[in-house]
């Protein structure tokens, strides 16, 4: 081929297209398809980088008119993506309104621009015999570390965890005592796990098995009860998908079950498994996107980017906790991990199992139309009980004088568990000491300088904080706007649940987890450990303990206040808040003890907390689905979110309205679309960006949406420099 044509690393919209390139003679027999190219760009030819998408042996472009550019330089020495994986590249680029660099993005190692190889370090091993003043230490102990670890450590590793001096290595390498090898160190995860043994199957378990694997369908809900055992399923499947010479991916919602899930394929599988995840650095991302690419893994195990590792004979998907918000991408590409997963089924002609407790409605509804094979497990896999789940009105708590945030019945069964020294946990989905601060004599509520969200307080740092932008104040001592000393903190958060429970039960070891606790690389997996081998009695936690955690000793779970996410002003709302708390009940009871359940609320009317106490998601869906059909709303249409933003609120305005206005003269005359807006978002400031948005919903197919997103960027290409668009199919949320 003589040309190629090619996307270049440039992020404005309007260079968003495919351009033509000449392939130099020295070059032909290196491009293909997914190869990182050097090449020559505007006015000045400056050198940036560019991906082959396209090859061409003749050009329709004349070069008499237009002096074809030659590629400068490849890059790698293997292409970065196929041509299948370009198929869906153009596929996600019409479904999510995106360009080609976005989604080429999510297919490549993160390191990529920055020049990332593999990783070499000289490690250090023994030479000749030790003779001389070389037999005293400190040379007969770094000499004896050396001997017992040949090729394990460099020299700063040695200073570091020995406390050893680096000029004693160098002088026993000049004397010929240590030798040094420059070699390329691996950057992944190399832990070993205690052996997993397989389990025999019980019937549901079997049954489910059997149905996937004999079954001519590619896309199944195994929808099973908490603690029924999908993982058992999903690992006898996967045996024998790689027991076929095919490969397999294994999603879970980011980092919260990753260790738990880890441990558990490793201790079956052994190490020959991919960890990928946001926690890991660039170059441990390469490493582990380099095993695949080098078929040395057939299985890996992620939150949804893992969806986009290269794997060349992939025969199962398995996304774990379907239902989750983080399937969905909140930035460009905004695609979602199930979408992609159902592409590629089309693609390698193979399975994909979705499984949850809690279904998202839109899967939930796919499976009565048939288009995906609903599987049903009633009954946890080792014959326990599903837990006793007691909801307590708070109203009558507070009726009765208890101003306490835990109900009379909650304190009393913590007392009773940790008198039978077995394990609690406590769910409050908002961390921090307090919700917000205000001042009691004219209501001024503090809120951050950047976004209009109001600060928390969080004692341990002695800081107001904004959960958005991060920026921290000092604790106001008086009213900014009457100068009133009366400043108050209000609501309650994570860290102000530890502090009660400490006080109120001081001999018990009590841990939190939450996004302030969990920020260091290991945090997570740390707790999780210690909170597993009953090194701490009481476990307070955000929504990443809501799923999939398995302690068995774990026989109370308290839900602090229910009505946080049921209170929020989305239309999904009321299904987040079955989904949690029917979540977060499934962690007790899960050994041989029973479990209890108190579900603290101020609505224990509500149908979502009231199916959700008697764990009836058919009678919820079918409410949530009338009310959905009632108000056009997911799944009976798609929602397509317009949200513009800027510094300028003057302009925003200006161009959102305007934008409005054109959106109804071209779409006036389909009735089956309504536009709402604009208006400001909920969060009508974050980071100093003023926030507006308007909402489509209705029958919009992809050429609607095409239409909608040029419309959008034509109106408004002159001030692109001051305002930022993000258009998105199916947003998570509206908020």
């Amino acid at each position: 081929m003589n040309y190629a044509g090619v996307i270049v690393n440039n992020n404005f919209v309007e260079l968003d297209k495919i351009f033509t390139y000449k392939i130099p003679d020295n070059m032909k027999d290196k491009v293909t398809i997914g190869t990182h190219v050097k090449v020559p760009f505007g006015f000045k030819n400056k050198s940036i980088d560019g991906f082959i998408v396209k090859l061409y042996e003749n050009t329709e472009i004349t070069e008499t008119k237009i002096k074809i550019k030659s590629l400068l330089k490849v890059c790698d020495e293997f292409p970065l993506f196929t041509e299948k994986d370009f198929e869906l590249i153009e596929k996600m680029r019409n479904r999510y309104l995106c360009t080609y660099l976005e989604c080429i993005k999510v297919f490549i190692p993160t390191g990529i621009f920055k020049g990332m190889k593999h990783k070499k370090e000289v490690l250090l091993y023994k030479g000749k015999n030790l003779s001389g003043r070389f037999i005293k230490d400190p040379y007969a102990k770094i000499y004896d570390i050396i001997c017992k670890n040949e090729g394990k450590y460099t020299r700063n590793f040695l200073n570091k965890k020995y406390n050893i001096s680096i000029s004693s290595i160098n002088t026993m390498i000049k004397h010929g005592f240590i030798l040094t090898k420059k070699k390329t160190v691996a950057r992944y995860d190399s832990t070993t796990y205690k052996l997993y043994s397989k389990k025999i199957l019980n019937s549901e378990q079997t049954s489910t098995v059997k149905s996937i694997m004999n079954s001519q369908n590619k896309i199944f809900l195994i929808h099973g009860v908490t603690g029924s055992g999908k993982t058992e399923i999903y690992m006898h499947i996967v045996d024998k998908v790689i027991s076929s010479g095919r490969e397999c991916i294994i999603l879970v919602p980011e980092i919260a079950l990753t260790p738990q899930m880890v441990e558990r394929f490793k201790g079956r599988f052994g190490n020959n498994i991919s960890v990928f995840h946001s926690r890991l650095s660039d170059g441990e991302r390469y490493d582990e996107w380099m095993r695949v690419k080098r078929k040395q893994v057939k299985v890996a195990i992620g939150a949804r980017s893992a969806i986009f590792l290269p794997f060349s004979n992939l025969g199962l998907i398995i996304i774990d906790e379907e239902h989750e918000e983080s399937y969905k991408s909140e930035s460009n590409p905004k695609y979602n991990a199930r979408e992609i997963g159902e592409m590629k089924c089309n693609q390698y002609n193979c399975k994909m199992i979705l499984g949850s407790a809690t279904p998202s409605i839109e899967t939930y509804s796919r499976c009565e139309k048939g288009e995906i094979e609903l599987i049903e497990i009633k009954n946890r896999a080792d014959g326990a009980n599903m837990p006793k789940i007691d909801v307590v009105d708070m109203r009558d708590e507070l009726a009765s004088g208890n101003t306490s945030m835990f109900s009379k019945k909650l304190y009393n069964m913590i007392s009773d568990r940790l008198a039978k020294n077995e394990q609690i946990i406590l769910f409050l989905n908002r961390r921090g000491f307090s919700t917000f601060v205000s001042c009691r004599k004219c209501g001024y509520i503090f809120k951050c300088k950047n976004c209009d969200i109001s600060l928390t307080y969080h004692r341990d740092m002695k800081k107001l904080v904004c959960h958005y932008c991060g920026s921290r104040e000092n604790i106001p001592k008086i009213c900014p706007k009457c100068g009133s000393k009366y400043v108050k903190y209000f609501g309650v958060g994570t860290e102000k649940i530890e502090e009660l429970v400490k006080n109120e039960f001081p001999k018990a070891r009590v841990l939190r987890m939450d996004f302030d606790t969990t920020r260091s690389k290991h945090s997570y997996e740390n707790i999780y450990n210690t909170f597993k081998n009953q090194g701490a009695d009481i476990l307070i936690g955000t929504q990443m303990i809501a799923k999939g955690l398995d302690f068995k000793n774990v026989t109370l779970v308290g839900v602090i206040a229910a009505d946080v996410s049921l209170n929020l002003p989305d239309f999904r709302s009321a299904e987040r808040t079955y989904q949690i708390i029917t979540q977060v009940s499934g962690r007790a009871g899960r050994g041989e003890k029973a479990g209890n359940v108190v579900v603290q609320t101020y609505s224990p009317d509500n149908y979502s907390i009231k199916y959700s106490a008697l764990n009836d998601y058919k009678s919820f869906y079918r409410e949530e689905m009338n009310i959905r059909k009632e108000m056009d709303y997911p799944p009976f249409c798609n929602m397509l979110l317009i949200n513009m933003n800027s510094k300028n609120e003057a302009i925003l305005i200006k161009n959102i309205q305007n934008v409005a206005i054109f959106l109804r003269n071209i779409l006036q005359k389909n009735d089956k679309i309504k536009i709402l807006g604009p208006c400001p978002c909920v969060i009508s400031k974050i980071k100093e960006l003023f926030r507006w948005q308007i909402i489509i919903k209705g029958k919009i197919d992809l050429k609607i949406a095409q239409k909608i997103k040029k419309t959008v960027y034509n109106l408004t290409k002159d001030v692109h420099s001051d305002i930022k668009i993000s258009i998105d199919i199916n947003p998570n949320n509206t908020l």
